[in-house]
């Protein structure tokens, strides 16, 4: 299975009773934070995406609206093999029908790329000024994604690059390479991202991965992945289709970030 994750750059973890009641749990939870105005900010491409960052009031080991810690196949496959950190408040990413439209002050050239490459991304590489310079300014140790609500699979599904994550991950060592470990978080690497996620989109199967609430999926930090348009034909209730996620970052920072397998 760990040999499959670090070829495919994800796997994908059949229902579990232990994170359906996670799950039950952190709904209500995830429903709140969806109308809490302190999360207003998060309502965005003309009110299709609640992003949700940091929205969900989950603790470090993921206990949340009464639950015990987040556990499970998933959770014991990262402890085994990739490493368990303090999760961070999770991202309550809920998609509604007519995703994608453009976010707010988003460009037609962002807004198209959105449309037709899924918004397609590397976690953590930020960017930022107005020439939208990236940096590795999180260097997360691994995505985990939790269905919360049934969905239809064309409903904004979840897409991943297959592999993508040994290209980019070999372009980001590459320009990093020689740089002081406290230097690496400054590096500039817009250039060689771009020129990698090319590559990726050239020579990579893109896969969509829709999953069921009690099912989890997990990505390779350098994967580059998206979300899918919600289709014509899509069904959801009415909170969308509805995502947990947990990125936690590595406390050795972005060496950490390019060398860990």
């Amino acid at each position: 299975m760990v040999e499959d994750f670090l070829t495919r750059g994800w796997i994908k973890f059949p229902h579990d009773p232990l994170i359906a009641d996670w799950v039950a749990h952190a709904l209500p939870a995830a429903r709140a934070s969806v109308d809490d105005p302190a999360h207003a900010q998060w309502h965005d491409c003309e009110g299709t995406w609640f992003i949700g960052v940091d929205a969900l009031d989950n603790d470090p080991q993921g206990r949340v609206g009464g639950s015990g810690p987040l556990a499970g196949q998933a959770m014991d496959f990262i402890a085994t093999h990739l490493g368990t950190h303090p999760l961070h408040k999770g991202q309550v990413s809920v998609i509604y029908p007519g995703y994608p439209r453009p976010r707010a002050g988003e460009g037609e050239t962002a807004a198209r790329y959105r449309a037709r490459r899924d918004a397609a991304h590397v976690d953590g590489l930020k960017p930022a000024g107005p020439d939208r310079r990236r940096r590795v300014d999180e260097p997360h140790a691994w995505i985990l994604g939790l269905p919360l609500t049934e969905a239809s699979p064309d409903a904004a599904p979840m897409v991943v690059w297959e592999g993508s994550h040994h290209i980019l991950g070999a372009a980001f060592a590459e320009v990093l390479s020689g740089r002081p470990p406290d230097q690496m978080a400054l590096a500039d690497v817009t250039e060689i991202y771009q020129t990698a996620r090319r590559r990726v989109f050239d020579t990579c199967k893109r896969v969509e991965l829709p999953a069921r609430p009690g099912e989890a999926y997990l990505l390779h930090r350098h994967c580059l992945h998206g979300v899918a348009p919600w289709a014509a034909t899509a069904t959801a209730g009415s909170d969308g289709r509805m995502i947990a996620y947990f990125r936690p970052e590595l406390p050795g920072g972005v060496t950490a970030w390019i060398e860990t397998p």
